[in-house]
């Protein structure tokens, strides 16, 4: 049984599964992004050939850096990144979780932020550092709407704390057909939107602002990772909503095409959303997620105790 957990952790539905589909998943946000800007987009193993070039690269750090924790950070956020994609997708897939799992996703979700504001923090370079403290306003403002969003499924699942359940009692309907889930699927886009640092909330990065923001001083390996961390979100943040909204997945029948069908809608809405919007203000991320988000989806959860 262990050997399964290896399995489940390194191969599939872990680190080289999730890898592997995020950078094919990066290259279909470039192409449709290419698209809707009238481009021609790059060819669909680009991101790969810039991930090997990333990885025989010189890694240079800063001299001012805290060496220890600008290196650890990327290292660590990559770790943390394959555990929460363990974590969502041996539900997913096989219907095995553990009892809090949706609340160990939220927690280790958290702490790939703390990550990025760490390495961001630990350069010395004053746009890093800017980078990073807007990493952490960003992370304050859309986690209270995105845990209110996921407790919405938890309620309508008759208060199950495990993915596992929450999937099985969307086997005849999904949440998603109802007020209550269509309001915190709606509004779980756009948490996910801003936990990936995407249109309109790549706030923390900025490039024509802050050059990149957390990342700017990282190159090499290190640079490799982050890049990498962020086409693994194109993964499993799609693969949570569908599992907790959209009835997650069924292998019999039309089951794996009608998968097939929700996960790239997603991730098109997803990028339709980054392309057709300006990126906006912090102060102005902060106000919609406090005033807008976080109370319409604690509507939603009054509305999901209710049964709507």
């Amino acid at each position: 049984m262990n050997w399964w957990y290896i399995f489940y952790l390194l191969v599939f539905p872990g680190l080289l599964f999730t890898a592997i589909l995020g950078l094919l998943v990066g290259w279909v946000d470039r192409k449709l992004s290419a698209r809707v800007q009238f481009r021609v987009g790059p060819p669909i193993l680009q991101n790969f050939y810039d991930f090997i070039k990333l990885l025989g690269k010189e890694t240079i750090i800063v001299k001012d850096s805290i060496k220890s924790l600008f290196v650890l950070a990327p290292i660590v956020a990559f770790g943390v990144l394959v555990l929460v994609s363990t974590i969502i997708g041996v539900p997913l897939f096989f219907e095995r979780g553990f009892n809090g799992d949706i609340f160990v996703v939220m927690y280790l979700l958290m702490i790939y932020s703390v990550m990025v504001i760490i390495g961001g923090g630990s350069t010395g370079n004053v746009y890093s550092s800017l980078g990073a403290g807007r990493e952490i306003k960003l992370l304050l403002a859309d986690e209270l709407a995105f845990i209110l969003i996921c407790f919405v499924p938890i309620i309508k699942s008759g208060y199950v704390i495990s993915l596992d359940g929450i999937v099985n009692a969307q086997s005849r309907v999904p949440f998603i057909c109802s007020v209550s889930g269509v309001i915190a699927f709606v509004f779980g886009i756009l948490c996910v939107q801003a936990k990936m640092a995407l249109p309109p909330f790549h706030i923390p990065e900025a490039e024509t602002e802050i050059v990149e923001g957390p990342f700017m001083e990282y190159s090499g390996p290190l640079l490799g990772y982050w890049k990498l961390n962020q086409y693994m979100m194109w993964v499993f943040y799609p693969f949570l909503l569908i599992l907790l909204f959209l009835g997650g997945f069924r292998a019999d029948g039309l089951g794996i095409l009608w998968f097939i069908l929700k996960y790239l809608g997603i991730v098109v809405l997803m990028v339709l959303i980054k392309n057709t919007n300006p990126r906006i203000r912090i102060d102005t991320a902060i106000k919609f997620f406090w005033r807008c988000a976080a109370p319409v989806a604690f509507v939603g959860v009054i509305l999901a105790i209710y049964g709507v």
